[in-house]
């Protein structure tokens, strides 16, 4: 059996961290392939590595000293080495980065030094192979992710390597300029080192014990989701979710790889396990429930505009050629709604409220601002009745108004759109109604 497993940054923040991850992996023969972040905060007011680095980077830009800056993100790396009693320098490496700073080599290339650097102390660690990201993961021309020459490399390397250590959240151009994936990026390279050695399980392993069926902040202790689909996960990740960064679902799923969500601190609870299908039946029949604040809604009104052919093309051609997207879009016989981002719409409302008119002719045009979408996700819903009158019934006895309900045809979601103050409360009465 051979198992990735990827550690978050708060999980090797310290020399403390690392022996729990040294324990973790250890354990366990078949986990064989470990991916690191860079080392998170000790403290909440403790700075992430890569927010120095980014810093440091920015400081090299204006022309002013960094060499303050590198001391003190290389103190952060010596007490993770001398706490852990290794011998090992990482001088030259930071002579190296000091220098290419200075040469503003590029912006990426300052955040990935965290993973970097990391990764080369995990190797050590562990008497792994270190195998640079740089090396194995590669991007295209224009930034975009290059999977087949990416795991065409990765797969002829790792055949060789018994046990390897992979830095996260960066690889590279072809022409050796380091790209870096989107914040939190590290997820995304233990899905593609599992994708590459065929893995039987990737284990994400961060500070929290799974996926919760509720946002923590807003609902007291929520229940810890046991198993979730990968289509479940999309749909809770795109509404807010953020244990795992959603990108990294893609390679492990066409795979049929599950993700193992756990806890470094809490090494005995069995997590989240994502799975591309399951017999299992939930308990609550909802998975989970998640949402966003900070949408607007373009109510549109036209007499018989049921039998209008195109018109829905062309309400939405206003936004297209705006550059707005967006999110649902329910509608009537006489009536069409579309839900987008109030930042993003704000600023071009009235340009895409013109292109409106200008294509479709609407009788007119109404904003309604400060509204919140949430997410009822699960695949019960299917084999049980009445889960929307369950979520009516909550929301009235809370006294929250509904402004939008969206259901597909697959029934494995529900959308409402309530106002933005009456957010919290609702998703505390949905899970209060559903989870026992």
């Amino acid at each position: 059996m051979k198992k990735v497993v990827k550690f978050g940054g708060s999980s090797l923040a310290s020399a403390e961290q690392f022996k729990k991850v040294s324990d973790i992996i250890r354990a366990d023969e078949s986990r064989k392939f470990v991916v690191p972040s860079a080392p998170g905060k000790r403290f909440p007011d403790d700075i992430k590595v890569t927010d120095m680095l980014y810093n440091c980077y920015r400081t090299a830009s204006e022309g002013k000293s960094i060499k303050d800056s590198v001391e003190k993100i290389k103190a952060r790396y010596n007490e993770i080495i001398n706490g852990l009693g290794l011998d090992l320098s990482l001088d030259y490496e930071f002579e190296v980065l000091e220098k290419n700073f200075i040469d503003q080599i590029g912006v990426d290339y300052a955040a990935s030094r965290g993973e970097y650097l990391n990764g080369i102390i995990m190797a050590n660690y562990l008497g792994y192979e270190f195998v640079d990201a740089a090396t194995v993961i590669f991007f295209n021309d224009d930034g975009t992710f290059n999977a087949s020459l990416t795991n065409e490399i990765l797969s002829k390397k790792l055949e060789s390597v018994e046990r390897a250590v992979v830095p996260g959240f960066y690889g590279a151009k072809k022409n050796g300029e380091v790209k870096t994936f989107s914040r939190g990026g590290s997820d995304v390279t233990g899905s593609i080192v599992a994708k590459a050695i065929k893995a039987d399980l990737y284990e994400n392993w961060t500070d929290v014990s799974g996926f919760l069926v509720a946002d923590p902040r807003i609902v007291n202790n929520p229940q810890v989701i046991t198993t979730i689909t990968y289509k479940e996960l999309r749909e809770l990740s795109y509404m807010g979710a953020t244990v795992l960064h959603e990108d990294a679902i893609f390679p492990v799923r066409k795979e049929g790889i599950p993700i193992n969500i756990r806890n470094t601190n809490a090494p005995q609870d069995e997590g989240t396990m994502i799975v591309e299908s399951t017999c299992k039946k939930t308990p609550n029949i909802i998975t989970g429930i998640a949402g966003k604040k900070g949408f607007t809604a373009v109510n549109i009104e036209k007499d018989m505009m049921n039998s209008e052919i195109g018109f829905g093309r062309k309400v939405l051609s206003a936004f297209e050629e705006n550059g707005i997207s967006f999110e649902h879009t329910p509608s009537g016989i006489d009536t069409m709604t579309i839900f987008v981002h109030q930042t993003e719409f704000e600023e071009k409302e009235q340009l895409v409220m013109s292109a409106i008119h200008k294509y479709a002719s609407p009788d007119s045009i109404e904003l309604e601002t400060d509204l919140a979408l949430i997410a009822v996700v699960g695949r019960g819903m299917k084999s049980n009745r009445g889960t929307a009158a369950k979520i009516f019934e909550a929301l009235a006895k809370a006294n929250i108004n509904i402004k939008m309900i969206d259901q597909g045809s697959s029934e494995l979601n529900i959308i409402i759109g309530v106002r933005n103050e009456d957010f919290e409360n609702a998703i505390k009465s949905i899970y209060n109604i559903f989870v026992k």
